[in-house]
């Protein structure tokens, strides 16, 4: 019973996210990419790359976790929140720190970060972040770094070098990128480290743009050059930088300046099989991309989409 009526909530949850970004046309299609079907899963949004050609992928609404395998073209079941749980999860985006084997999840509209044993599959934290939808999640150099789409701040977690999580705390991002959120927008949504840590780079929906912000201070700049409608989840890599345009139904590729004050869109990455992507993971020269579908709140099959990160290259 429980779980038909978390099933239930999740097509209400995906219904209410299709009103918050206004529907675009799809770009042109390249040839049809492989797909990875995420079998059983509600809903879907974030993904993460784990060991060698493991990835991580949640059902957004129910907050369960999917673990697959890219060469092999194969994902299953990995947690089932409803094991250990009674109240309602979510998986909005995510991170596996590696050396630790914890993966980190950020819970939309619980306001909470989950953390899990990417060995064992059982919980390891329910964090209590704070109000709004918190969106995404980036390791920096010491902890982990959670976006909040109604507000402009950051939560930060403390990760010890043996995997010891510590006291939460808030980052008050100032302006531009800090700029007051109005009801149903999204502000921050991905985020990522560049710089060894040194520096975050947050996506921003509302303003379809990318901006710095030092973890320390708080101060942001805005990345000149760049504009990417419907930046949802983004991907790091040098001076690369991957922003994924959910309603667009594309992937820019950005070439990022030294000092990261300017930026430059090099190809744009589209795929015939893209359904309202969301985020992404890097694996060598390819791109595992979650299809959300937003836009078909019915939809019963959801699935990761591998690209080339570079394109048609």
């Amino acid at each position: 019973m429980r779980r038909t009526v978390q099933r239930r909530t999740a097509i209400t949850f995906i219904a209410l996210m299709a009103l918050l970004v206004p529907t675009l046309p799809a770009a042109a299609a390249p040839p049809p990419d492989s797909v990875i079907v995420l079998q059983g899963a509600t809903s879907a949004e974030g993904i993460a790359a784990g060991k060698g050609d493991t990835f991580y992928a949640g059902d957004l609404a129910l907050g369960d976790i999917y673990r697959g395998d890219i060469s092999e073209g194969t994902a299953k079941l990995f947690i089932d929140v409803s094991d250990f749980d009674s109240a309602r999860r979510a998986a909005v985006g995510m991170k596996v720190d590696v050396r630790n084997d914890l993966l980190f999840v950020a819970g939309g509209t619980t306001g909470h970060a989950y953390v899990y044993n990417t060995r064992t599959g059982q919980p390891v934290a329910d964090l209590t972040l704070g109000a709004g939808f918190i969106n995404d999640v980036t390791l920096g150099r010491d902890g982990a770094w959670f976006t909040n789409s109604a507000a402009p701040e950051l939560f930060f977690v403390p990760v010890s070098p043996s995997g010891t999580l510590g006291a939460v705390k808030k980052l008050v991002v100032s302006e531009p990128a800090g700029g007051p959120v109005k009801p149903g927008e999204f502000g921050f949504n991905g985020i990522a480290a560049a710089k060894g840590g040194k520096v975050l780079i947050v996506a921003h929906s509302r303003d379809a743009a990318l901006y710095t912000v030092d973890p320390q201070t708080g101060e942001s700049a805005r990345i000149r050059g760049v504009r990417v409608p419907n930046v949802d989840g983004i991907v790091v890599r040098g001076s690369q930088l991957w922003a994924v345009q959910n309603f667009s139904n594309r992937i820019s590729r950005v070439d990022l300046s030294g000092d990261l004050t300017s930026g430059e869109v090099e190809d744009v990455i589209t795929s015939g099989k893209f359904r309202i992507p969301t985020t992404a993971a890097l694996f060598g020269n390819t791109l595992a991309v979650v299809n959300a579908k937003f836009n078909q709140p019915t939809a019963t099959r959801f699935e990761v989409v591998l690209v080339s990160a570079r394109g048609d290259d």
